[in-house]
C-alpha cells in the first residue's frame, strides 16, 4: 500500500480516452472536441501542420479562438488529439496473418502508409511513451504478434520498437521527396535522377571511396527498396534468434541505454579546451579538402583545354 496519490491525468490524454469533463456551457451545442479535431487534422493534411493554429481552426469551424478553449485548453492537447486520431486503430486484418513474421512485416507497412497520408505526424516530437488509446493500440498489436514466441517481454518489446521506428524513418524519407516533389513540380523519379548527378558531381573515390564505389554501381539510381530489404534482414535476424531460444540457447545478455556525457564532465575545462580543438581542426581540414577540390578542378580544366587544342 502507498499513500502517493494517483497522478490526475494531462488533459490532452484525459481527452484522448474520453474521461476528460466535458465543458458545461459553450457558444453553441454544434461544437464538440471532436468536430475541432476533425478540422485541424483537415488544414494540417492540406497546408501542413504550420497551418494549424487555434485561430485557424476556429475560423474554419465558424467560431472565435476563444470558444474552442472550453474544448481544447492548449495546442499541445490538440496536437495530441490530432495525432491520434490520424493513426487511427490498428486494422483487424493485421492481427489475421500466419506467422509473427508476417504480421509485424503487414504492420510495418501499414504505419508507413499513415505516414504518408499524414506527413504532418512525422513533424510532432515524440515526448515518450505511446499512451493514448489508438498508439497503445498499435503498441498491443504488434506485441501481441510475438506472443507465441520464446521472446521475453522486453525482448518482444524492443523487437516492436524496432520495427516502428523503422517505418517512422521509412515514413520520414518518402514524405520528404513527397513535399519535395510538390514545391518543386518535379516527379520524385525526377528528383531522385537529380539527386544522383549531384552526387555524381562532388563525390570523388580520393575522398569518399566507399560512396563513390556505390555511386559508379548505381545505387542511387535502382529501383530497389533499402527500407523494405532492412526491415526484412532484421526479421530475419529476429527469427534465427527465436530459432536458437528454441534449441535452448540462453537469452542474449540486456543491453544498456547509450548516454552522452555527463554535465559534469561535458563541462570540465579541459574536455571543452579539447573539444574547441577537434572542431578547429575538422574545420581545418575541411578547408583543405575544399582547397584540394579545386586545385583538382583547375587541373582537370587546364588538361581538358590542353587536349583541345
Amino acid at each position: 500500500m502507498t499513500d502517493v496519490e494517483p497522478e490526475e491525468l494531462p488533459r490532452g490524454i484525459a481527452l484522448a480516452w474520453g474521461v476528460a469533463a466535458n465543458p458545461q456551457r459553450g457558444p453553441k451545442r454544434e461544437m464538440s472536441v471532436e468536430r475541432i479535431v476533425d478540422a485541424a487534422v483537415e488544414l494540417a493534411d492540406a497546408e501542413g501542420i504550420g497551418a494549424v493554429s487555434m485561430a485557424a481552426v476556429a475560423a474554419k469551424l465558424g467560431f472565435t479562438p476563444m470558444s474552442l478553449y472550453r474544448y481544447v485548453s492548449a495546442k499541445d492537447d490538440l496536437l495530441l488529439l490530432m495525432e491520434e486520431q490520424a493513426i487511427g486503430l490498428p486494422p483487424q486484418e493485421l492481427r489475421e496473418y500466419d506467422g509473427w513474421r508476417a504480421r509485424l512485416r503487414a504492420q510495418f507497412e501499414a504505419e508507413v502508409l499513415i505516414y504518408l497520408r499524414h506527413p504532418w505526424i512525422l513533424s510532432l516530437p515524440i515526448t515518450g511513451s505511446p499512451i493514448t488509446p489508438n498508439s497503445s493500440a498499435w503498441l498491443d498489436c504488434a506485441l501481441d504478434a510475438l506472443g507465441e514466441t520464446p521472446l521475453t517481454a522486453t525482448e518482444r518489446l524492443a523487437v516492436s520498437l524496432a520495427v516502428t521506428g523503422q517505418a517512422r524513418w521509412y515514413g520520414t524519407v518518402l514524405a520528404g521527396y513527397t513535399e519535395q516533389a510538390r514545391t518543386s513540380g518535379l516527379s520524385p523519379q525526377e528528383i531522385t535522377v537529380r539527386e544522383a548527378a549531384l552526387f555524381d558531381r562532388v563525390i570523388t573515390a580520393a575522398e569518399f571511396p566507399a560512396l563513390r564505389a556505390a555511386i559508379e554501381a548505381g545505387v542511387f539510381l535502382a529501383e530497389d527498396d533499402p527500407f523494405r530489404f532492412s526491415v526484412e534482414r532484421y526479421l530475419e535476424g529476429v527469427e534465427v534468434y527465436i530459432a536458437g531460444l528454441d534449441r535452448g540457447h540462453a537469452h542474449a545478455d540486456a543491453a544498456t541505454w547509450l548516454q552522452d556525457d555527463s554535465a559534469a564532465v561535458a563541462g570540465d575545462k579541459r574536455v571543452r579546451a579539447a573539444v574547441k580543438s577537434v572542431r578547429e581542426a575538422e574545420k581545418a581540414l575541411r578547408a583543405a579538402r575544399k582547397e584540394e577540390r579545386q586545385a583538382r578542378r583547375d587541373a582537370a580544366a587546364r588538361e581538358e583545354a590542353r587536349a583541345g587544342r
